[in-house]
């Protein structure tokens, strides 16, 4: 992969990131707010004055319920809390991401059959550990401050007075809290990346097989990009449905004064306190914010890529 290859990867990586963390960031929020442990017990003291305090941990908090409380008590803006820094970070990380799975899977098609099962898992799971390593203080950040709920009218914390807390009360591993949840997390995306390559093949296979692949450059029509979205949104709810736990243990581990100190000693906790269903509070949530943003990133990922690739081909054939 030449240095342009890679430059055209990040740039589509960035643009894809970036376009679906404006659109779903409400979700984001409301996601965020229902895996926390501080929205249940908000909604305890609200509903549940008069039932005894052993009972508040057993209280599970429904998304529309979460919406309206939000909505009444924070105002609309607060949907978009978190987005500054989910901006900052999400077009280099997904840049990072993608430049490096691609640069992956070229190493790994030398090393295992090509675009084999392997190649897709060993590609995703670098990228996925690279991605996190170098990204996980942002956001840190955008959770605490999705975390941050003010009635209206009270001054909102903002990103800079976020990280000096952290740095005075934990110093610079403070940064790195739920980076092991994080790293459970690469298995989902392990699990997207092997169903979407593998779904895009056969959608490839499809194409070639109706002739619509015999030029060296073939023109995409809309339905081909449309085919991408429905595999990535496929591939991610799969994903998302089997590894859905480590995201409400990486909530958790990112709390401001948390009791949780470690992955599996916060997976031990949510069992013992909340239940074996307090590991998918806001899969719904998470779902419906999870399958448009990873659809919309994918498909402006491979549009980029593949527009930009059409005019490197142009200007390639005009210098010949």
């Amino acid at each position: 992969m030449s240095w342009k290859d890679t430059a055209i990867h990040l740039f589509a990586g960035g643009c894809g990131g970036t376009v679906a963390a404006i659109l779903t960031c409400p979700l984001e929020v409301l996601k965020t707010r229902l895996q926390s442990s501080s929205i249940t017990l908000y909604i305890s003291e609200v509903q549940l004055n008069t039932v005894n305090g052993a009972s508040v941990n057993r209280v599970s908090p429904r998304a529309f319920h979460c919406f309206k409380m939000i909505l009444q008590n924070e105002g609309p803006r607060s949907f978009f809390r978190g987005l500054g820094p989910n901006l900052v970070g999400v077009a280099p990380s997904r840049a990072l991401y993608f430049a490096t799975y691609s640069k992956s899977k070229e190493i790994m098609n030398n090393i295992f059959e090509p675009d084999s099962t392997q190649v897709h898992m060993t590609s995703a799971g670098v990228a996925g550990f690279t991605a996190i390593t170098i990204t996980n203080p942002i956001w840190l950040v955008k959770t605490r401050l999705q975390l941050d709920a003010r009635n209206r009218g009270e001054r909102r914390m903002n990103a800079f007075e976020c990280v000096r807390k952290v740095y005075r009360s934990d110093g610079i591993k403070g940064f790195y809290r739920g980076m092991s949840a994080s790293y459970a997390g690469i298995s989902e995306t392990v699990i997207h990346f092997v169903i979407y390559e593998n779904i895009k093949q056969k959608i490839l296979e499809c194409n070639s097989a109706s002739g619509m692949d015999k030029e060296d450059e073939p023109v995409k029509k809309a339905s081909d990009f449309v085919s991408m979205m429905a595999a990535a949104a496929t591939s991610k709810t799969c994903a998302t449905s089997i590894a859905y736990p480590h995201e409400v243990v990486r909530t958790r581990l990112r709390e401001e004064g948390t009791k949780y100190r470690s992955f599996f000693q916060t997976l031990s906790l949510l069992m013992q306190e909340e239940g074996y269903s307090s590991f998918y509070r806001g899969l719904a949530t998470h779902l419906i914010r999870q399958i448009p943003n990873t659809a919309i990133m994918m498909t402006t990922y491979e549009v980029v890529v593949y527009l930009l690739n059409r005019q490197q081909h142009y200007y390639l054939t005009i210098g010949k």
